[in-house]
């Protein structure tokens, strides 16, 4: 059984990413350290602790901002939508789809992220 851990987020500064996803998104340091020289392992989780994200500054095939859609669930997104605007978040309005609903956001780079809350179907 596989399941997905780890999303690599391109950032120009780990220290300014850290902040933003810590402080504003509301995201937990779960493992920092050196890599080596010029370069550290930083790897984020958010409140449920599940996939993560880790900010990197290393890959030249990604540069920083270079992610989309990258997506976050959430059961309540009219309160988890306030207060990331609370915290300063500029994101848009909640909007409706067929399969749920949904706000759009970006970090200092300009990863896209979107804030959804997906309709679950009644079992058969």
């Amino acid at each position: 059984m596989m399941q997905l851990s780890i999303v690599s987020v391109p950032v120009s500064n780990q220290d300014v990413a850290k902040a933003f996803y810590r402080d504003v998104v509301g995201f937990k340091v779960h493992r920092e350290e050196e890599m080596g020289p010029a370069t550290r392992w930083l790897h984020m989780v958010p409140p449920s602790g599940y996939a993560g994200i880790a900010l990197v500054t290393w890959f030249e095939s990604m540069p920083a901002g270079s992610a989309q859609g990258l997506m976050l669930e959430t059961i309540d997104i009219e309160l988890a939508h306030e207060r990331l605007v609370q915290r300063g978040l500029e994101i848009t309005d909640i909007q409706e789809a067929k399969w749920g609903r949904f706000a759009t956001f970006f970090d200092p780079d300009g990863n896209g992220w979107v804030l959804t809350q997906v309709h679950r179907l009644e079992p058969r």
